[in-house]
């Protein structure tokens, strides 16, 4: 009992941390890769106790992204999209033949027009049955930016809007503005584009 006590001690202590003074983003070349930038975040995302990580969302990216490391295939109904040029991954889990019940993950990363910072987005598109999603406590976006002087990426709030916790968003894999749907009681929905302008976006 002490021992679990200590670790989980010693767990707040080193988020505490990370907070304060930042994530480290290691990697290797001229600057980092969006693989880079998730690699670095999942201590951070993934903070729940140790016996329920192994259903949390950001866990199961982590896991896939693992098996892509070693080569290995990805477990049935899971499919991984690293592309790495474009900054952008995808992860897709579908949970029966029908495809009508699914999850999707999300990482994107857009440089900053100083020069200097780097934003990067996580996007927990929520669960998806019949083509509309299932939003949950654990859906939703979070943002970092990060310091190419530092090479180290610090939680921030979203520059320029708000999270509206009923919609569901889409990240960029080409181009630079984030889709946003918001769905309406009736069924119906309504799109809008949250235009990336180098600082942050604009509704």
């Amino acid at each position: 009992m002490k021992r679990i006590v200590s670790t989980i001690i010693l767990s707040c202590l080193t988020l505490a941390l990370m907070a304060q003074n930042g994530i480290k983003v290691n990697y290797k070349g001229s600057s980092p890769t969006v693989a880079d930038f998730a690699w670095a975040a999942f201590p951070s995302l993934n903070h729940e106790d140790e016996d329920e990580c192994g259903d949390r969302p950001w866990r199961a990216l982590e896991n896939a992204m693992t098996r892509h490391s070693k080569g290995l295939p990805q477990e049935q109904g899971e499919t991984l999209t690293i592309d790495s040029k474009n900054g952008y991954i995808l992860y897709e889990r579908v949970y029966d033949e029908d495809a009508d019940f699914f999850f999707r993950l999300e990482v994107c990363y857009w440089n900053e027009s100083d020069g200097k910072h780097k934003l990067i987005v996580f996007n927990n598109m929520a669960s998806y049955m019949e083509g509309r999603p299932c939003m949950t406590e654990m859906s939703g976006l979070c943002f970092y930016r990060y310091d190419n002087a530092t090479k180290r990426m610090v939680e921030c709030d979203p520059p320029g809007f708000e999270i509206d916790y009923s919609s569901a968003y889409e990240l960029p894999r080409t181009g630079k503005d984030i889709i946003t749907t918001r769905w309406n009681d009736d069924g119906t929905s309504k799109k809008k584009t949250l235009k990336w302008d180098g600082k942050r976006f604009n509704e």
